[in-house]
């Protein structure tokens, strides 16, 4: 199995944002990825004073995003997962924090709500992502059973160990990970330490520019 990373800096213009990826997919499926992994909210950058809300950018997951990416999974023949803003009923402001996953027939088969939320040090990311109590599962793939966690969900060990326990064969960890002292090293650590004390690989991509940190990929085999 082939691997793409591709670490992108995400901007509020969704279109764009849309025509980077399906630029990305290709790029992966010409250089022989089974496999390409975008970062987490790749959808859109929406900066902090901007006055929008991250409800008025979410869709539904067969929305446009997601239905564009398909055809573009189908045409290149490969799995895609990125991480998106996700409609909820109700929730003029927030939305939910989610990777999907397609695989080469562009069809959505896994899609997971970020449930650890990045409220810590002076940040509150409830603020504007519902925090979700979806089941950690793995999802059946041909490579074998691949899981997913989300960004600050690497400081949990226990979020990694269910996956693992549940039999995933591989932790993909979609991330927008905020600049900061030491925030690069905590990144390298965190995802080097969830590979070895589960045995399984774990690859990361995480977004580029904006505030967050500068480009880094890590993949640690067992």
């Amino acid at each position: 199995m082939k691997i793409a990373i591709a670490q992108l800096a995400s901007s509020p213009d969704k279109a764009l944002n849309l025509k980077k990826a399906c630029e990305a997919i290709q790029k992966a499926a010409q250089g022989g990825a089974d496999l390409v992994l975008l970062p987490e909210m790749f959808m859109a950058f929406v900066p902090a004073d901007s006055g929008i809300s991250y409800a008025d950018v979410a869709e539904p997951v067969d929305g446009p995003f997601v239905s564009q990416l398909a055809k573009a999974a189908q045409q290149y023949g490969i799995y895609v997962t990125c991480g998106i803003y996700e409609s909820a009923p109700n929730e003029p402001k927030r939305a939910f924090n989610t990777t999907i996953m397609l695989n080469r027939q562009g069809e959505l088969i896994y899609h997971y709500q970020k449930t650890h939320l990045y409220d810590a040090f002076s940040y509150q990311e409830s603020l504007n992502i519902i925090q979700s109590n979806n089941e950690l599962k793995p999802v059946e793939t041909e490579f074998g059973k691949i899981g997913v966690l989300v960004c600050y969900e690497l400081r949990f060990p226990e979020v990694a160990r269910k996956l693992t326990l549940a039999g995933a064969d591989l932790i993909l960890v979609p991330t927008a990970w905020v600049s900061g002292p030491l925030k690069e090293e905590h990144y390298q650590t965190l995802v080097k330490a969830r590979a070895l004390e589960n045995t399984i690989p774990v690859c990361a991509c995480d977004q580029t520019g904006n505030i967050l940190v500068a480009a880094l990929f890590v993949m640690h085999l067992e």
